[in-house]
């Protein structure tokens, strides 16, 4: 998803933010907001796997632990009348993987038995938009969403490795991006309407298509307003993704596995 799209979409969830803000709604629960905008980042501690077919065999280095990896995020929330509403949620992933990879690894029924340079540039893309229904009115509300996912993962493979006594380089990339549907379930708690708890975590599943698996997310966090309608949001959350995209039935070149651990902060407007 480009970022010109990314903002058009943004513009037209504020913009209709505003417009349902009419002042015959009846005031919705204080753990909620008619709208709201958070901008931030998500500091994660990532574990990422790939599997993949080259010219050579198939090459599977194993889990590779990356350094943390600072991720920008945007979310925003519009309550539709008292009980109903939609979400919005975009984040992007993007680390290259080179130092520390350079090991014998499994091509096919051998092992090779020296690598001189592997690279593994990784990225991939996620946003969503679901439909929420908020159930209770007083201080603590439970949220039931459904809606659509769109997620793009892009892997550049470039390596330099011996085989048999003898060199061999390959360099390709794989790419792909699909739509599935998305099921959430969150809570809201307000301790006063300016410090407010929640949690959330929402579900990707999707089969049927060359670009098929899972992708789950989940966080906790807590809400502070210093200022009436400008506030901080700190949270901790795990993304579990899980990606395969194959060329045929019973067979697949690619396969991502990437988890995903750490704190987001953001800076958040609510009207």
């Amino acid at each position: 998803m480009s970022s010109t799209r990314l903002c058009a979409l943004a513009a037209a969830v504020a913009g209709a933010g505003l417009f349902i803000a009419a002042p015959a709604l009846a005031e919705p629960s204080p753990a909620l907001d008619r709208f709201s905008l958070s901008v931030g980042a998500f500091n994660a501690d990532p574990t990422f796997n790939a599997s993949l077919n080259t010219p050579y065999g198939r090459l599977d280095p194993g889990d590779i632990k990356g350094s943390d990896v600072t991720m920008p995020r945007i979310t925003a929330d519009i309550l539709l009348g008292d009980s109903q509403g939609l979400s919005l949620d975009y984040y992007r992933f993007k680390r290259d993987y080179g130092a520390g990879v350079a090991d014998s690894f499994a091509v096919g029924p051998t092992s090779i038995t020296a690598l001189g340079n592997l690279n593994l540039d990784l990225k991939i893309e996620f946003a969503k938009l679901a439909y929420k229904w908020w159930i209770g009115s007083g201080n603590t509300v439970l949220g039931l969403g459904a809606g659509v996912a769109y997620y793009k993962a892009t892997l550049d493979t470039n390596a330099f490795a011996s085989v048999n006594g003898t060199t061999a380089t390959f360099s390709q990339r794989d790419s792909d991006d699909a739509f599935a549907p998305v099921l959430e379930i969150g809570v809201r708690h307000a301790i006063t309407p300016d410090l407010r708890l929640f949690a959330d975590a929402s579900g990707v599943r999707k089969g049927g298509s060359r670009l098929h698996g899972h992708i789950y997310n989940a966080a906790l966090g807590v809400e502070w307003f210093p200022i009436k309608n400008v506030g901080l949001v700190l949270s901790y959350g795990v993304s579990e993704i899980d990606l395969r995209r194959d060329i045929d039935s019973i067979s697949s070149t690619a396969r991502l596995k990437v988890r995903l651990k750490g704190p987001s902060a953001f800076v958040k407007a609510r009207f």
